[in-house]
């Protein structure tokens, strides 16, 4: 079987045991305390990632995008200043860790494991050049090589597992950013958010942009979940 056979070709689903131990250590992980502070590095790639590409597709400049140590991050583009372009970049963000969890467990529901991985790999490599300093450069250079490697060098089991732990992780890890982005604004410690500036941008409150973040985020969690489950359901 050639490169491209493997890419577009259907893989197995993984066995129950694999989804359901992924999905668990997941959860744990995105409960937990400084592991999740270490694993949030990849929400903040992939949320920035989110403001990035949306700003491409309504036409915005992108200028660049900074990642920083302490998880959060900035993407910076140029264009109209209001307007419903500016409002679905900012909205981009918060969203897209769910979003994207969602549409990796649709490609693993429908076997695209192997493709999967690599549209995740393209995805940073993206990022990657969008990148302006050096600890975002780090960041995505080390999470690309995790998925350049699981792709090339593990075996199919081990891809699924994979796969299936990233595409729960994305999933579970939409929801706790949100969660703390109410808890920093309800200390004021968040005024620049970007449920700040969507009030700033369209007089709708702060507080019904972080409930609309944490709306798709459940509502994502609970679809892709089904789909991820659906084996062990039917069994």
């Amino acid at each position: 079987m050639d490169f491209w056979d493997e890419l577009f070709g259907t893989q197995p689903d993984p066995p129950t045991a694999v989804v359901l131990v992924t999905g668990g250590a997941a959860l744990l992980l995105v409960l937990s305390g400084e592991p999740w502070r270490m694993a949030r590095n990849v929400i903040t790639i992939v949320h920035e990632a989110g403001h990035a590409l949306t700003a491409v597709l309504v036409g915005r400049r992108l200028r660049g995008i900074t990642l920083h140590s302490d998880t959060s991050g900035v993407t910076v583009s140029r264009g109209r200043p209001t307007g419903p372009g500016m409002v679905l970049t900012a909205f981009a963000g918060y969203v897209a860790p769910s979003l994207i969890g969602l549409g990796l467990a649709a490609l693993m529901v429908a076997g695209k494991i192997t493709l999967l991985l690599w549209v995740m790999t393209v995805l940073m490599l993206a990022v990657l050049v969008m990148i302006r300093n050096v600890f975002g450069v780090v960041s995505v250079v080390a999470t690309g090589a995790v998925l350049v490697t699981v792709s090339l060098v593990t075996s199919p089991q081990v891809q699924a597992a994979f796969a299936c732990l990233v595409a729960w992780f994305l999933l579970f890890g939409g929801v706790r950013p949100v969660w703390e982005l109410q808890a920093k604004r309800s200390r004021r410690q968040a005024r620049d958010s970007d449920a700040d500036q969507l009030a700033r941008l369209t007089g709708a409150p702060g507080l019904f942009w972080v409930a609309m973040f944490m709306l798709i985020s459940l509502g994502a969690v609970l679809l892709g979940g089904m789909w991820l489950l659906e084996p062990v359901l039917a069994s």
